[in-house]
């Protein structure tokens, strides 16, 4: 929003060059030969204005309102918030406006025929409503060529201009009139909490300060609607669980909608909206359980997909066929397996889906190459890529992030990609949507740190394996689940409705290896003194918070001068705040792994960091469309400014890994400073030397998993920095069990329940049988029994309880 406290300029004139438009976005550099303005001591006759616009012509005359800059390197220019096209005023000037070249078969006498009927608003009266149009005698493909050419130049212009003036940048108001198109305008001022359901970035407030202006009352029930459903999904997001409970959901509502308005809540009214929504089928309530609508349908349909490829039955293999198989993979890939990794290879060949799990250094790798490799020689096809180039290849490996899928690629000798780029998905789907994704054929399909897949992409996923392919899900069920809703690993395997396989026997140590062993004790809670040995491949460092920048700078500094490199060492921290936090580490290491060693320097300035070339980078985001993914990290290997290209803007190529990309400064949010990550995004990742700080500032985030995940990031050095009880905190600290109903649903379906198994539809099933699973369950209350917000908002309370003798309703069978 403008602030009513700096003065608003003006400049109004005739487009006479555009120098730049970025199509994503609208954003413009262009020429204007000024016809008045309100700029003080500004004599020039032309001006270079900037900003977000629609469709802008050539000659067209245009009046835009902001501020005047100067700017550093591009001079004097002004920066327009808000713009509008000078439309005609008159009769004559209108129909020489609608008879131009961007209106497609409208000539002087059609437009004189529309100006005649329609008057000085036509233009406004035809986007409204196109049917005004009805009785010129215009035809049909008239009529919709001059709709279409005003909504593209009228319709659009309104929309990004009513955008801007909300308060709208170029992202989010490409995104919402993408979305909406010609109907932009009308949600904004109908519905504003529409946006909050359908564009990301768009919050309840951000919706609420429009419906506010729009006049839309604090008490409406799209606002309280609005509200249940961000706090639903907050909720959902936060703790990482599939549902909630009815008082806490009732309870942080009431604080949104009262935070953001300073309006006092009905809560009956609140109630009443729950309900409404349950009704709908945007909530589903069911056995002291509150859903989004995409979760609890998601879990039904990752129990129904699971159920339709176990439904494949084949001969078991024999004993002499596997011993031959074995003994040729032990040979071909010259290792032993022992009894255990045998019978997981086995059943991976038997079963058509398996779950294999283990921490580091128990095998799964060895065991993975196994599968493969005996899959392929009972099957009797080729490994060799080279004899498929006209076919797929018929084993599909695949990993939530790049740097898992390129690991899994190099340990199997054989092609792997992201489970995004795997579906043909960008990574930017609205969570819940119903996508259309790859159809995954061919025989085998391996799946890698199955642990980081949450409910969303693993219901995409399972739903898009054809029947017949035999799936293996590896992990470690130990590691930090997903960041998305979910714990969907863990329930596979806890279900017992899936074959699954732990490896516990520890493989990859040596008589100077401490890291795996002690990742081993980590994930068993045993903690004593010898924690803080020091080891010939891991330290501990003991330091108060406010030394952790040094401690951690002499670290650097020393490893550097042993000679490792960005690439080789990786500073993993819970938190992005605080002194020891990621954003305030990232520009101290960076200053001594890539200083600026001189004026000259090329440096460039986004956010709240500088970047230069040779900067290790971590990217935030899909982009299969330019084949880089979340969590993959680069290399700066160029700086481009806006004056030295032909794009007229600044960019920054990368390096990942031989994938050069470039991206312009409008794309910089794609990617931060990577030599300090989260624990969470170091997932899939190995690194010769990991230095980790703890310190109890991070005491909400000190858990044994994310211990556990931190420490099995090291390849082959550790050193541990912080607080001693920070680290001991962790080791006994177990993560709170995430809420789901992943189990429920797999036994249900698995377990022979009819009504389960009706919706088990292999492409249909996107909701599951109504009078069985979309209802509210009834509760029985006992008399003594206070009312809860769950019973009241469920609609199961009997309404004669306290009323003589009756009593509440027989209670029916529920899952729990």
């Amino acid at each position: 929003m403008n602030d009513p406290r700096v003065p608003v300029y003006f400049v109004t004139g005739t487009v006479a060059s555009i120098f730049f438009q970025n199509p994503d976005n609208f954003y413009k550099i262009l020429l204007i030969k000024i016809q008045e303005t309100n700029l003080p001591d500004y004599q020039e006759s032309e001006i270079v204005v900037t900003g977000n616009f629609g469709e802008i012509k050539d000659e067209q005359v245009y009046t835009f309102k902001g501020q005047a800059i100067d700017h550093p390197r591009y001079g004097y220019q002004f920066k327009a918030d808000n713009y509008e096209t000078q439309t005609p005023t008159s009769k004559e000037g209108l129909i020489s406006y609608l008879s131009g070249t961007q209106f497609k078969g409208i000539g002087p006498k059609t437009a004189q025929r529309i100006v005649a009927e329609l008057g000085l608003g036509a233009i406004d009266k035809i986007i409204k409503d196109s049917d005004v149009l009805a009785h010129l005698g215009l035809s049909q493909t008239k009529r919709q060529d001059l709709v279409q050419a005003l909504q593209d130049n009228v319709g659009m212009e309104k929309a990004i201009i009513s955008l801007n003036a909300f308060g709208f940048g170029s992202n989010l108001a490409t995104q919402i009139f993408q979305k909406y198109k010609e109907d932009t305008l009308r949600i904004l001022t109908e519905n504003p909490y529409q946006l909050v359901y359908d564009i990301s970035g768009v919050g309840f407030k951000r919706a609420d300060q429009i419906a506010e202006q729009e006049g839309i009352q604090a008490d409406a029930p799209a606002r309280y609607q609005a509200g249940i459903l961000q706090v639903l999904n907050d909720l959902t997001y936060k703790e990482g669980d599939t549902y909630t409970q009815a008082d806490k959901l009732l309870q942080q509502t009431a604080h949104l909608l009262e935070s953001s308005r300073h309006v006092a809540v009905d809560e009956t009214d609140l109630i009443a909206q729950m309900q409404n929504l349950a009704a709908d089928g945007r909530l589903i309530s069911q056995a002291h359980r509150l859903y989004p609508e995409f979760l609890f349908h998601s879990e039904w349909q990752i129990a129904n997909h699971l159920h339709r490829l176990k439904q494949v039955s084949e001969d078991p293999i024999d004993d002499a066929t596997f011993a031959a198989l074995i003994k040729g993979a032990q040979a071909d890939l010259k290792i032993q397996y022992d009894q255990q990794q045998k019978a997981a290879i086995r059943q991976a060949l038997t079963d058509p889906v398996t779950l294999l799990t283990g921490g580091p250094g128990t095998g799964k790798t060895t065991v993975l190459n196994g599968i493969v490799y005996c899959f392929a020689q009972y099957r009797d096809f080729s490994l060799d890529i080279n004899d498929y180039k006209d076919e797929s290849f018929p084993v599909l490996l695949a990993a939530p992030t790049g740097r898992a899928a390129k690991r899994m690629s190099e340990t199997t000798g054989l092609p792997a990609s992201t489970i995004h780029r795997l579906l043909g998905l960008n990574g930017r789907e609205e969570l819940g949507d119903d996508l259309q994704s790859n159809e995954l054929t061919g025989q085998l399909l391996v799946v890698d740190e199955m642990s980081m897949v949450d409910t969303s992409l693993f219901r995409q996923l399972v739903k898009s394996i054809a029947t017949g392919m035999h799936v293996v899900l590896v992990g470690d069920k130990d590691q930090l689940p997903s960041v998305g809703p979910g714990q969907v690993f863990a329930d596979l395997l806890a279900s017992g409705v899936i074959p699954g396989h732990e490896l516990k026997r520890i493989y990859r140590q040596d008589a100077n290896s401490s890291i795996i062993p002690l990742a081993h004790e980590i994930n068993e809670g045993h903690f004593d003194t010898n924690f803080f040995k020091n080891q010939s491949d891991r330290s501990f460092i003991k330091c108060a918070p406010n030394q952790i920048p040094d401690v951690i700078a002499q670290v650097i500094k020393k490893a550097k001068i042993k000679g490792f490199s960005s690439k080789d060492m990786q500073v993993l921290i819970p938190m992005y705040r605080g002194v020891a936090g990621i954003d305030h580490l990232n520009p101290l290491v960076q200053d001594i792994m890539n200083p600026k060693k001189t004026a000259k320097t090329k440096e460039i300035e986004f956010g709240a960091f500088s970047y230069r070339i040779g900067d290790k980078v971590l990217h935030l985001v899909n982009s299969p469309d330019l084949n880089v993914f979340n969590g993959e990290i680069g290399q700066i290997v160029a700086i481009s400014l806006a004056k030295e290209n032909t794009a007229h803007t600044d960019q920054i190529t990368i390096d990942f890994d031989g994938n050069e990309v470039t991206y312009k400064r409008s794309e910089w949010n794609r990617f931060t400073l990577a030599y300090c990550t989260s624990i969470h995004k170091a997932q899939g990742s190995e690194f010769p030397l990991v230095i980790l700080p703890l310190v109890m500032q991070f005491r909400r985030m000190l858990k044994r998993n994310l211990l556990y995940t931190a420490v099995t990031r090291a390849k082959a050095l550790l050193i541990m920095v912080g607080e001693p009880q920070a680290f001991e905190t962790a080791i006994t600290s177990l993560a709170n069990t995430r809420q789901t109903s992943l189990i429920l649903r797999l036994q249900a379906v698995f377990d022979g329940d009819a009504s389960a198994k009706a919706s088990a539809k292999a492409e249909t099933d996107t909701k599951p049988v109504a009078d069985d699973h979309t209802q509210p369950a009834l509760v029985a209350v006992a008399k003594s029994q206070p009312l809860t917000m769950t019973q009241v908002i469920e609609q199961a309370i009997d309404p004669m309880i306290g009323m003589g003798d009756t009593t509440p309703y027989t209670f029916m069978k529920q899952e729990d």
